[in-house]
């Protein structure tokens, strides 16, 4: 039986995205038992010399379905990159 790139590379990224979405998932309900303006959780950095962290999750996304779609040789989707909301966040990651 022949391992395929995609075979490698498919399934780890569903993982990755799967685990993302749980990561959020704990992160609102922290906020929320916390007090912490969902708003500012969104559009917070860890460091200062990091991106927001609406900007990581649609880069690792757009990392996802680009190497999906190299693989498949089709033109990857295109997505707005307008992400305001943890539902936003949550729809792009199902995307």
């Amino acid at each position: 039986m022949a391992i395929t790139i995609y075979d490698q590379l498919v399934p780890v990224f569903s993982h990755m995205l799967s685990a993302l979405d749980k990561v959020l998932t704990k992160a609102e309900a922290d906020a929320a038992a916390r007090k912490i303006d969902l708003d500012v959780l969104v559009n917070s950095r860890l460091a200062p010399d990091m991106l927001p962290l609406t900007r990581q999750i649609q880069i690792m996304t757009d990392g996802a379905k680009g190497g999906a779609s190299r693989l498949a040789g089709q033109e990857a989707p295109k997505f707005a990159d307008d992400e305001k909301t943890f539902a936003d966040l949550h729809a792009r990651i199902a995307k």
